[in-house]
């Protein structure tokens, strides 16, 4: 009998949630030698925060475009990924191009793919605010990969749903869950075996007091959105002695200046670098509350059985909202206080939002993606 074809499939990651969920997808590929030649492609959109969890999973990419500048637009990321991974494309003469998310790196790769005419995957496929200025410019993008993509990986049945309204047809689309569990699940039995490096003095801040974990980066928040969160948070800080606010503050100037600003001396509020994804991953363990706008905290806090206010008008994510994990808070100081204040105050509110009814995902996601891609790649 002659071998069977093996096919080519390029993975594209460009900042750290893209590496993170689709580690899992990349190490399932390196199981079946057999049937799949791997090649990862990143472009380092965000140069800083992408390396780490490359590392902790074992990946190596076959190419770095290394794409980030400073002061960079969304413009001058997209020329650069397109022009940069349709080259790859062309050299490797890729069968499957693998995108993940919403990110203009998922754009890029996507697009790149349909100039070439290559089969293009969406991993975390069918997310959906309905408004294209929130989050933006993530909202148009994976609109955009939703129309160019060819194999849809919804993550939930109602992902999928948002893409059969738009005509994606069924048989394209497959719910598999979300491969940021997977990731998380396996992280999280690595640092509760073994605390993984923190900052320094961070562990004897947190002794004898509850944690509230916050992640706040959104473009929609920048300007008086920023300097609301940051007002409930010292307002929360100021009125309860028993907790510690823990903030890993994005680089970007238009985040960390006003969370410095407000924040910068509160004895109980935290504002440590960026973490990695191990320490990152055993504080959200340790903390009661996660208070964040980040897509991707949205589906990893409820899987640890914390309950989650997002700082946001709405989200992509409503699983779950209507699973009785999270709450939407916006960006107002009122509405953010309230919040907090009714989870410190009510341990039964706190036991019922943080009861762990994972509609993200069992684990498994990146297992059921590889099965569908063995059976589903066209021959050329």
């Amino acid at each position: 009998m002659p071998d069977m074809k093996k096919h080519k499939i390029l993975t594209i990651i460009g900042t750290r949630p893209e590496a993170i969920k689709l580690a899992p997808v990349v190490l399932e590929l390196g199981v079946k030698p057999n049937l799949f030649i791997s090649r990862i492609c990143v472009t380092a959109q965000h140069r800083e925060m992408l390396d780490q969890p490359l590392a902790i999973f074992g990946i190596k990419p076959d190419y770095d475009l290394n794409i980030m500048s400073p002061g960079q637009t969304l413009a001058q990321i997209t020329a650069r990924a397109v022009k940069g991974l349709g080259d790859v494309m062309a050299k490797e003469k890729t069968d499957v191009v693998l995108v993940q998310g919403d990110t203009t790196t998922a754009f890029c790769g996507a697009l790149a793919g349909y100039y070439h005419q290559i089969t293009v995957g969406h991993v975390e496929a069918g997310l959906r605010t309905g408004n294209k200025y929130a989050p933006y410019p993530e909202e148009i993008n994976r609109r955009l990969v939703g129309q160019i993509a060819d194999l849809h990986f919804a993550p939930t049945e109602y992902a999928k749903q948002a893409l059969l309204r738009e005509g994606i047809p069924a048989t394209n689309v497959f719910v598999t869950g979300n491969t940021v569990i997977d990731a998380l699940l396996w992280m999280r039995a690595q640092v509760r075996a073994t605390r993984p490096d923190l900052p320094k003095g961070l562990v004897s801040a947190l002794e004898g007091r509850r944690a509230i974990l916050v992640t706040g980066h959104r473009r929609e928040s920048f300007g008086e959105g920023f300097e609301n969160i940051c007002r409930a948070i010292r307002e929360v800080a100021d009125t309860f002695t028993d907790i510690v606010f823990v903030y890993p503050v994005h680089l970007n100037p238009r985040v960390c200046k006003p969370v410095n600003r407000i924040l910068g001396a509160h004895p109980r509020i935290q504002l440590i670098k960026p973490l990695s994804y191990a320490p990152f991953v055993w504080l959200m363990d340790r903390a009661e509350i996660v208070l964040t706008d980040s897509g991707g905290v949205q589906e990893e806090a409820p899987s640890l059985g914390k309950p989650v206010l997002v700082m946001r008008e709405t989200t992509e994510r409503p699983e779950g909202i209507t699973a009785g994990n999270a709450l939407l808070v916006g960006v107002w100081q009122d509405r953010i206080v309230e919040g907090l204040t009714q989870l410190l105050r009510d341990p039964e509110k706190r036991t019922a939002m943080g009861t762990v009814n994972n509609p993200y995902g069992d684990g498994h996601a990146a297992r059921r993606i590889v099965d569908i891609l063995e059976g589903r790649i066209p021959e050329k």
